[in-house]
């Protein structure tokens, strides 16, 4: 893979820390603004970073570059990724993949009409443990409650609450709860059960943006409900309860540590398969598999997962009369 890298925030810094440990990426490229010069020159040096550009249409011009790793804010995912599908370059999207589900379904048809990979980049998704929870939900006998909590207090709430609108609060910018910290939870949950029958969004509003909510996810038989709060916290953590034993996960759902698997009135067994100690590791590995081999059967999986995602976030929103910028320009 050869790798041109949107974006200086700390979602990169995060890609950068580890990405020297997957000798198969090239990063080829970094592109930002230009008053981020500084700080550009400052990680090209320090990660052997090839090219620095200040013009992405330049970037997408590179020979160089074949894939492109999107980490902007949530409002840009999509133009930027159009924009180099259409220049013929695959695409690592940061999670959420769009503003609403018209844009990602746009994406989607211009990906595979071209024969492109693109994915989300979501961690939960190829963590280890994530996986071996998925083995171990038939032992919970018949599921009847989950429960998803990710809730930590932003650095940016007290500005927010002084009257500054910041990119995680902003609903031009497609912030808040929901898609920010809640959306770790909604694809935790779909990833393992599939699509709920019903969708309901409790979220606490301000400003015409979700600080926290409660999202309730209706499988019929079972019922599943994700918090997600910037404005408090708490100890993150999932229950997911069968009639046969449990399986109880202490930490947040980006990252899936481990879990313990408890079986009725036996003991705990502990869970952990963890082979990197970055959370962002292995999906980095499974892209870089997808564009290597063009395997387009798990692209085209991975799509269908992220589209019922976003059905479930369109549901949401609807619910809560939650609107964001890139919603009133389609509209």
């Amino acid at each position: 893979m050869k790798l041109g890298i949107v974006g200086a925030g700390n979602i990169v810094m995060e890609l950068l820390s580890f990405v020297r440990d997957i000798p198969t990426i090239s990063l080829q490229a970094i592109c930002s603004k230009p008053d981020h010069q500084e700080k550009l020159l400052t990680l090209q040096s320090q990660y052997g970073i090839s090219q620095i550009f200040y013009n992405y249409a330049e970037m997408l011009e590179s020979d160089e570059v074949d894939t492109v790793y999107i980490g902007l804010p949530n409002h840009l995912h999509y133009s930027y990724a159009k924009e180099a599908l259409l220049r013929g370059k695959h695409v690592i999207c940061e999670k959420p993949f769009t503003s609403n589900l018209g844009e990602f379904l746009e994406l989607k048809e211009i990906a595979l009409q071209s024969g492109l990979i693109l994915v989300e980049a979501i961690t939960n998704q190829y963590l280890k443990n994530y996986l071996s929870m998925k083995e171990f939900l038939p032992k919970l006998g018949e599921l009847k409650i989950v429960e998803c909590n990710y809730s930590q207090y932003s650095s940016r709430y007290d500005a927010f609450k002084a009257g500054e609108v910041l990119p995680a609060f902003n609903p031009e910018l497609s912030g808040g709860a929901l898609m920010d910290i809640n959306i770790y939870n909604i694809h935790l949950a779909i990833g393992l059960f599939g699509s709920p029958e019903k969708v309901e969004y409790f979220a606490n509003m301000e400003r015409g943006i979700d600080t926290s909510g409660i999202l309730m996810l209706d499988y019929g038989k079972f019922k599943c409900v994700c918090i997600g709060s910037k404005d408090s916290t708490a100890p993150s953590a999932v229950n997911i309860q069968g009639n046969k034993g449990y399986i109880r996960l202490t930490g947040s759902t980006n990252s899936i540590d481990c879990f313990d698997y408890v079986p009725n009135k036996e003991q705990p067994i502990r869970v952990d398969r963890k082979d990197h100690p970055h959370r962002m590791y292995d999906e980095f590995i499974a892209f870089e598999r997808m564009i290597n081999e063009m395997d387009m059967e798990k692209v085209t999986d991975r799509l269908e997962h992220s589209e019922r995602v976003m059905r479930v976030i369109e549901l949401a929103k609807l619910s809560a009369n939650l609107v964001f910028g890139p919603d009133r320009s389609k509209q």
